[in-house]
């Protein structure tokens, strides 16, 4: 298994997935990659489908994708979020993690965006009274 965050570190990032869930019906993941066999977008598009990110009743899940051994990542939002954030938002999003990741401080860098993503998704997709849980919180890996 890839071994990038420590135990809390995870904790902390799972912690700050399930606080935004709490209140939107919006689904964020984190994905951690060995390798990436293309172009980044191009295989976090791959993932997102895999995760079945886009099968999402209001079609607003968001993937954290990252390949710590070739330090690069990408970040993707459904088209549910897509048409409410603003055009440069994803920038914004990847610039915050971007800042952080150049300190060394990976798990500040996701947790900051994760907030950040959140309250968007709080913000248009606000938790509904049937609201379900439609994809797990942990962080996922891919050990190819």
């Amino acid at each position: 298994m890839i071994r990038f965050f420590t135990k809390e570190e995870e904790k902390r990032i799972i912690g700050a997935i399930q606080e935004i869930e709490r209140k939107t019906s919006g689904e964020i993941r984190v994905h951690l990659q060995r390798s990436c066999n293309g172009p980044v977008l191009e295989v976090a598009k791959k993932v997102f489908l895999d995760l079945e990110m886009n099968k999402t009743a209001r079609r607003n899940g968001v993937l954290f994708f990252i390949v710590p051994k070739e330090h690069k990542f990408a970040v993707l939002g459904d088209s549910g979020l897509d048409e409410v954030v603003p055009e440069s938002f994803w920038e914004e999003v990847r610039n915050i993690m971007q800042e952080h990741f150049k300190k060394g401080e990976f798990e500040r860098g996701i947790t900051a965006a994760i907030h950040l993503v959140g309250n968007y998704l709080v913000g248009h997709f606000p938790v509904e009274k049937d609201d379900e849980n439609e994809l797990p919180d942990d962080i996922s890996y891919d050990n190819k």
